[in-house]
């Protein structure tokens, strides 16, 4: 079991995406931590890890008035925040056109926008309004899901555009996030996370090319993303990490 060691005890977190496989397993886990005290959950369900430390909460993450919203009601429960973490994001969906591109000829602008939504521009109107609650006084981090695949310097295949380009985006508002936050909370850290290729929805339709030893559980990816928020510290902040510590290439 993870135990975020680094924090003071008493953490308190917001969770974006609590609803999802890996949002779910972080929030489960946060639950397991003897040193956190409190949890808002929210998802667009409002379904969430039942447990005593948890409060659900609904949230359209697309939503301006709602993400606004959602930030009073962490204010108003939690007041400052230790941990804030985004685990949302659309790889392929069906029912909304969305999947990836193999080739430029594919890519349909509607579709594109649609995943610029919800990789990019909800993280970053949950950060707009969830970066100034966390706390001054003792470390506190807000940590996005990214990918491996947003990264423009580790780029060799190519493919999947929308998804691709949706991540290197999301990895630049996390950097000039952390620029900012630097000079208003030097102690607090924004940075992105990549988990693996995890058994969720997400990565459903791709799994079947993934070396089953590569294939992390829910669990495990979250295990491993607290460890590596908890040895983070100021200096790391503005960077994406991988499961395992590693830093990803910008």
């Amino acid at each position: 079991m993870s135990q975020l060691g680094s924090f003071e005890p008493a953490i308190k977190a917001v969770v974006i995406g609590a609803s999802g496989g890996i949002g779910g397993a972080l929030t489960e886990a946060l639950a397991m931590d003897p040193r956190v005290d409190r949890i808002l959950a929210l998802s667009r369900s409002g379904r969430v890890p039942a447990a005593t430390k948890v409060e659900a909460g609904r949230l359209d993450a697309e939503d301006g008035p709602d993400v606004l919203a959602a930030a009073e009601l962490a204010r108003d429960r939690l007041g400052e925040i230790d941990l804030v973490l985004v685990a949302t994001g659309v790889l392929q969906d069906e029912a909304r056109g969305i999947r990836p591109e193999r080739t430029w000829r594919t890519i349909d602008p509607d579709a594109m926008a649609r995943v610029f939504m919800t990789n990019t521009i909800a993280p970053a109107l949950v950060l707009k309004h969830i970066l100034p609650l966390l706390a001054r006084d003792r470390k506190s981090v807000a940590g996005v899901l990214s990918a491996r695949v947003g990264s423009i310097a580790d780029n060799r295949l190519g493919g999947w555009h929308s998804y691709r380009a949706s991540k290197a985006a999301l990895n630049m508002l996390i950097r000039c996030f952390a620029l900012e936050l630097r000079r208003n909370n030097p102690g607090a850290l924004c940075i992105g996370l990549h988990p693996g290729t995890v058994a969720t929805p997400l990565s459903a339709p791709f799994q079947a090319s993934v070396d089953a030893a590569k294939l992390f559980t829910p669990a495990f990816a979250a295990e491993r993303l607290l460890d590596v928020i908890d040895r983070l510290g100021p200096a790391d902040s503005g960077g994406v990490f991988a499961w395992d510590g590693a830093r990803i290439p910008e």
